[in-house]
This record gives structure tokens, sequence and C-alpha cells, in this order.
């Protein structure tokens, strides 16, 4: 079993700069991407559940509400 050890300041440093990178794409769709992208159709009973499903959300009050 490896002994526990402490976190040196380049380490602390580290990911103290990690911490402060926001999320985002780490690159922009290609054409092709796009294109595949804008012929995709909905479904429409996923559609219909998300619409409940935002409906209910905003509608819960208190945390953990049961229906």
């Amino acid at each position: 079993m490896e002994e526990h050890t402490r976190p040196n300041a380049a380490t602390r440093a580290a990911e103290a700069a990690e911490a402060r990178v926001t999320a985002q794409a780490d690159r922009a769709p290609t054409p092709e991407e796009s294109k595949i992208a804008d012929g995709l159709t909905l479904d429409p009973e996923v559609a219909k559940h998300e619409e409940e499903m935002l409906e209910k959300g905003a509608n819960v009050k208190g945390e953990g509400q049961l229906p």
C-alpha cells in the first residue's frame, strides 16, 4: 500500500488553473457533421416527453417532491 503524500506547490497551481477552465467544445463541427445534424428529425414522442418534464420541473415546490 502506498504512503499518503502531500501535493506540492506545482500540483496545487495546476489544480487551481484547471478549476478556472470552463467547459467548451474542442472544435467546431465539420460541414459534413452540420449537414447530417440538419437532416435529423425529432421523434414527436421524445419532444412531447421533454415538454412534460420541463413543465413538471418548473412546477416542483420544495426539494425532492414526489408526483
